[in-house]
């Protein structure tokens, strides 16, 4: 299985906290600095899954953006695309099981369909972030990786993210291009509101919904939910239901979004 995602790679910043921060104090944590970015994570989970895996993004032209490049082809990802501008951060903040995420995105968002190389699109599934779809130019560079996709008789899978992106001219975006999966939170899904397409409704630890169905999580000791949902859409696209529940399970035993 090839596939090619298309979004984000940032430096991920995971803080692990055991006890709540107090303002205007200190608190110990365990932290965690890598490559990050959803579609970054996904085409890292992918190869960790036993699938073949390209990423295709702008990254910054800056000592961030060569570690991160550097991290994510060492875990055998083709990393594709311009390097302009400055790479972002994605602080997340994890707590009692739960994570809360500062989201800095940098060029990233400034790709355009002008950048794109018709290549990198052979595939066999196209996964595109949902923040990849929520501003220009960027948005306007996934309706044509879609399009060079499908060219090649591709599926188009698209994750929507997180609901507050969710408006109006996201929906308009998102149903432009018919994808043939949707992954997406149960908020997230009920926000959307309703699409023709096959669903697969991430619910944390209640496991996943596909097309109607539920399916348990697998179980596991939580220490960071980061990255879950990513790990769960790589496994899926590459072998189905239960490699993606494994491959949620195991990221969420373990620090940070990457295998």
């Amino acid at each position: 299985m090839r596939v090619t995602t298309l979004g984000d790679l940032v430096l991920d910043v995971i803080v692990r906290l055991d006890d709540a921060l107090v303002p205007g104090d200190d608190r110990p944590a365990t932290t965690r600095a890598g490559a990050g970015g959803q579609a970054a994570n996904v085409a890292a989970w992918v190869v960790e899954s036993g699938g073949g895996a390209r990423f295709v993004g702008k990254r910054g032209a800056d000592a961030a953006g060569e570690l991160v490049a550097g991290e994510l082809s060492g875990r055998g990802v083709e990393v594709c695309g311009p390097v302009d501008g400055r790479t972002g951060v994605i602080v997340s903040i994890a707590s009692m099981g739960e994570r809360t995420m500062a989201s800095d995105r940098g060029s990233a968002p400034e790709l355009t369909s002008g950048e794109l190389e018709p290549a990198w699109f052979d595939c066999e599934v196209l996964h595109l972030s949902g923040y990849s779809l929520q501003r220009e130019p960027i948005a306007s560079a996934s309706a044509r990786a879609a399009e060079l996709a499908r060219e090649h008789g591709t599926r188009v899978s698209v994750d929507l993210s997180t609901w507050t992106g969710i408006d109006d001219a996201f929906r308009a975006r998102v149903r432009a291009l018919e994808p043939d999966l949707v992954f997406a939170g149960e908020r997230e899904r009920d926000v959307f509101g309703a699409l023709d397409t096959s669903w697969l409704v991430k619910r944390g630890s209640e496991g996943v919904v596909v097309e109607g169905r539920a399916f348990a999580a697998v179980e596991t000791d939580v220490v960071d939910t980061t990255g879950a949902g990513d790990a769960f859409a790589a496994g899926y696209l590459v072998g189905g239901i239960e490699l993606g529940l494994e491959a949620a399970a195991r990221c969420c035993a373990r620090l940070g979004a990457m295998p």
